[in-house]
């Protein structure tokens, strides 16, 4: 196989407050990073030694160059990254107020990545990727919406492996509740999803007015209602693994006719919990990919998502396999 791991959907240039702990309207500068969902879990996969690329939009601007200069610098695949001529890089600025306030503003008018289409899916040959990993964002838009769902379609038809990180980000969606709905509709093409509990819950969201935002905390939002009964009903459309992540207290896993089982996290003083998902994510598949079980691909996930939140960054400080083994023997082990 040529790739490991091919992941689409969001990708920007991230500036992430320097002065950490300071009101969003004191703040005075910024580091310049990357992101998006999909281009940080290549950047921890291709750290921990699989083969990735990445298929997003970038614009004809130079923080299109800014993200492709990144990728080539990490030997990440970039030739399905088509340049959209008559749209924008993404961006995003962030404010980091340890230890729980994480505002964040999306750029995201006309963003290059939600211009990715059939043909750009097609550029991809199936039968050269293992896994094929998909952002719930990216469904938010045509045609990057049509293009996620080819590209699912291609992807099992190939016998590769689909995950779908589920992703939601409120404020990219004209309703609320067509998150829910999209991601419903993808679900059956899916073996592999992953979310925190307030993604579950919007996934299978009936009332807009359950989702609560406080400091602009669009990656973070308060959801009400029963989690449990979200996650049944998304086990009863046929996903076989669903990933339920917990922060601090580790990972959840159900499966289809089987016991759930619990694994616990590696307690640490976070920093920054922005992109923690997106590192758990890399470790798992990493794992996953090894042909490790479950338990073991959860506990390398916790792991990578334990290491990125004592950063201020995310896709910059994705651990290499040295690092993870060292930090996972000082930590207790598997």
């Amino acid at each position: 196989m040529k790739y490991d791991i091919v992941a689409m959907g969001r990708s920007s240039i991230d500036l992430y407050s320097q002065n950490i702990g300071a009101d969003f309207v004191d703040i005075k500068g910024f580091d310049a990073f990357v992101g998006g969902s999909p281009l940080n879990i290549v950047t921890g996969c291709q750290r921990l030694g699989l083969n990735t690329a990445l298929l997003t939009g970038v614009g004809a601007d130079k923080v299109g160059d800014f993200i492709l200069n990144f990728l080539k610098n990490e030997g990440i695949e970039t030739k399905f990254i088509p340049t959209i001529p008559h749209a924008r890089s993404s961006a995003v600025i962030l404010g980091i107020q340890p230890p729980d306030t994480f505002p964040l503003v999306y750029y995201r008018h006309n963003a290059a990545d939600t211009h990715v289409n059939i043909d750009h899916v097609n550029a991809v040959n199936m039968e050269e990727v293992r896994l094929f990993e998909v952002s719930g964002t990216a469904l938010s838009l045509e045609p990057s919406r049509s293009a996620v769902f080819h590209a699912m379609e291609r992807a099992n038809a190939a016998g590769v492996t689909t995950v779908l990180d589920i992703d939601f980000r409120a404020d990219q969606w004209s309703d609320l509740r067509s998150f829910g709905i999209m991601v419903r509709a993808l679900l059956p093409k899916v073996k592999i999803a992953i979310g925190t509990e307030e993604e579950i819950l919007a996934a299978m969201l009936k009332d807009s007015r359950q989702v609560e935002i406080t400091h602009q905390q669009i990656s973070a939002p308060t959801i009400h209602g029963d989690v449990e009964e979200a996650i049944q009903g998304l086990m009863d459309l046929g996903v076989e693994i669903l990933l339920v992540k917990r922060g601090s207290k580790g990972v959840s896993v159900y499966q289809k006719g089987q016991e759930t089982f619990n694994v616990p996290g590696f307690p640490v003083e976070p920093l920054n919990v922005l992109g923690a998902g997106d590192a758990f994510a890399s470790g798992f598949i990493y794992g996953y990919l090894q042909g490790w079980d479950l338990y073991k691909s959860c506990r390398m996930g916790n792991a990578s998502g334990a290491q990125v939140v004592l950063q201020p960054g995310c896709a910059n400080f994705m651990p290499t396999l040295e690092e993870s083994m060292k930090f996972i023997e000082e930590h207790g082990g598997f």
